[in-house]
């Protein structure tokens, strides 16, 4: 079931019109030149369309790079320009609660970037999604606005439906690549994490099916947006590769009222729901009645994604939500490991609150002390994997010297997170956060390094330090020391255009909370 930004705007696609879908968007990419192992950019809401292009690109072998939609321009560009694609799929802009997000002029932006360093996008399909539905002013909204350039933007709804509903499957050697997702780096270059065909699939079919419990008839809800891996692993494959129902949600958790969320899962009577700590706990603070008022009483598995979940927000989310009969899943996992790697089990795991608890099938952590010295018992150190796991990445896409370096060469022999973990009295392993120059902001990992590189680039900004400071809903927020050179005035005007460079460079959710002048910045030799 898709449920749209807009209360009134729902629709529901079943198995074999997703596939018809699908094949009739895999030979529109084919009659585009799409091969096997070409790149395709995805810059897509929360819509079935997003899902039908992740499919149709996989079907045909082609591998497909999504950036979420709420990257800048630039962000996107460069994306683009790492994995060399040639076609681009989007729509025409979203309503995000009552902001309007206008999509494609972000790719005209993106693709003009592009262009001047000599990459040329050669077809942009174009979802025509604003005018099929509600706007929350009521108005609707006017289609011709869209700027489309002849000869390389088409609609969607021009070329699709007219295609073959039938499409022979490319076949796949295991190992082949099948999709790959940036990730913030810690020198601030993105990195292209590739997944491959065999492993990933296998592991994300096994750890929604164990994880979630999933059964014939039950109803599933991730809330996670497709431009993460959550949306990759947890809305699309693995509920997918287990038949199972689900919901797929365009809007916020607060339109049009704080109570979204529970009205949607009373609407679709849902029984696994999946969210972040960050969410929670900003719905924490509008009081009980918005979650009492609804019938909850289908929910048998809550889940928590993103970062570490404080207890607080746990035992609101188990008592309130989970009215204290529910199992929670406390999942620990990355973008690079594909799927879950430590995670409670639903009415098997004894629950203890915040604790990313023990690890899935196969899997083997281990705690290291500084000197790579094995962490026995109790005990508090660096959370790395001596033993691969079916969909591990298996490289950074063109930059494999780049992998080994980040992943294997702290601990040789030894696949590091880049997070600390302490492991209690009873073997439960509590996740403690980063460990290296990355912070988690409302569950999006970003690198200090993307962030000052940014702001430096301020002509009045000689020089930047960023940190993580601790932030009651996001978990973390940005604190920036910034030092001004001799033309540079440390005023409000200033702050406000650094934030404004943090936005257009990155993305919303990377806006610093507080900027402190910082005449001198002490530094080692």
């Amino acid at each position: 079931s898709r449920e749209g930004n807009h209360p009134d705007d729902y629709s529901r696609l079943t198995y074999k019109k997703l596939l018809e879908e699908v094949c009739r968007c895999a030979n529109v990419l084919k009659s585009k030149g799409v091969q096997k192992g070409d790149r395709v950019a995805v810059y897509m809401p929360m819509i079935l369309e997003a899902v039908i292009t992740l499919l149709a690109c996989t079907r045909i072998g082609a591998i497909h790079s999504l950036v979420f939609a709420g990257f800048s321009a630039d962000n996107f560009a460069e994306r683009i320009m790492d994995c060399g694609a040639r076609v681009l799929v989007t729509s025409d802009g979203a309503w995000r609660g009552e902001k309007l997000l206008q999509l494609k002029v972000i790719c005209d932006q993106a693709m003009a970037k592009c262009a001047q360093k000599g990459h040329n996008i050669e077809t942009c399909i174009v979802v025509a999604h604003l005018g099929r539905v509600m706007s929350p002013t009521g108005t609707p909204y006017n289609v011709n606005k869209t700027p489309m350039q002849e000869g390389r933007d088409i609609y969607w709804h021009e070329i699709i439906p007219e295609a073959s509903s039938s499409c022979y499957p490319e076949w796949m050697e295991a190992e082949d690549p099948m999709f790959m997702l940036y990730t913030s780096g810690s020198t601030g270059k993105p990195k292209g994490v590739v997944h491959t065909t065999g492993g990933y699939l296998i592991y994300a079919a096994t750890t929604f099916k164990y994880v979630f419990d999933y059964k014939p008839n039950d109803v599933y809800w991730c809330t996670a947006d497709i431009g993460w891996i959550t949306g990759h692993t947890y809305v699309v494959y693995g509920p997918l590769a287990n038949a199972a129902t689900s919901v797929v949600y365009e809007g916020t958790p607060f339109y049009p009222d704080n109570d979204r969320f529970w009205e949607v899962v009373d609407k679709y009577k849902v029984s696994q729901f999946y969210t972040a700590p960050t969410a929670i706990r900003a719905l924490m603070k509008f009081g009980d009645d918005l979650v009492t008022r609804h019938d909850l009483s289908t929910l048998r598995v809550l889940g928590s994604v993103g970062e570490p979940i404080n207890p607080e927000a746990w035992m609101w989310y188990y008592r309130l939500v989970g009215h204290e009969k529910c199992s929670i899943v406390d999942t620990f996992w990355q973008t690079e490991t594909g799927g879950h790697v430590l995670t409670p089990l639903p009415g098997a795991t004894p629950m203890k609150p915040g604790a990313a608890s023990f690890p899935f099938f196969g899997v083997q952590p281990v705690l290291l002390d500084e000197a790579g010295k094995e962490i026995k018992g109790e005990g508090e150190g660096y959370l790395v994997f001596p033993r691969p796991w079916p969909s591990l990445m298996r490289t950074l896409y063109n930059d494999h010297d780049r992998y080994e370096t980040t992943y294997f060469t702290k601990f040789p022999g030894y696949y590091c997170t880049g997070d600390g973990a302490k492991r209690d009295a009873d073997g439960y392993l509590w996740v403690t956060g980063r460990v290296d120059d990355m912070l988690n902001v409302s569950g999006h990992l970003m690198s200090t390094a993307e962030v000052e590189s940014v702001l430096t680039e301020h002509p009045s900004i000689s020089e930047a330090a960023v940190v993580a400071k601790p932030h009651p809903v996001k978990g973390e927020c940005l604190y920036c020391f910034v030092t001004t050179n001799e033309h540079g005035e440390f005023d409000e005007k200033l702050q406000k255009e650094l934030r404004q460079l943090v936005r257009e460079r990155i993305a919303p959710f990377a806006m610093p909370d507080v900027i402190h002048n910082a005449p001198g910045l002490p530094k080692t030799r």
